[in-house]
């Protein structure tokens, strides 16, 4: 995705930055991440409480094999169902979401 449509996607947001990462885009709001543009496809940043929210609607969560165990590792970072990508106000409040639990990260690290 061009970095024009995802701060169209992260508008409700407020300004985003966007950075080359994990062979994709970071998207970060006030210097944190708030999600991906990995394998063609929008991520949101999540805890435990945005978890719960994503899920419910019918998110997905990144989940890659390890290179050496093949055991699955477990990322942050769900998929945006398309019903909520069709909606702003909706998009609106996940791109909140994925940032209120990428501040509640950030201070569980101090």
């Amino acid at each position: 995705m061009d970095n024009e449509a995802i701060r169209e996607l992260f508008a409700g947001l407020g300004e985003v930055e966007i950075r080359r990462l994990f062979g994709g885009k970071g998207i970060y709001h006030r210097g944190l991440i708030v999600g991906l543009d990995l394998f063609d496809e929008i991520m949101l940043k999540g805890d435990q409480e945005a978890a719960a929210v994503f899920e419910a609607a019918g998110a997905k969560r990144w989940v890659y094999p390890a290179k050496r165990s093949g055991k699955p590792v477990a990322m942050p970072y769900w998929s945006v169902p398309a019903e909520v990508l069709d909606d702003e106000e909706s998009l609106a409040g996940w791109t909140r979401m994925a940032f209120a639990a990428a501040v509640r990260i950030e201070k569980a690290k101090l």
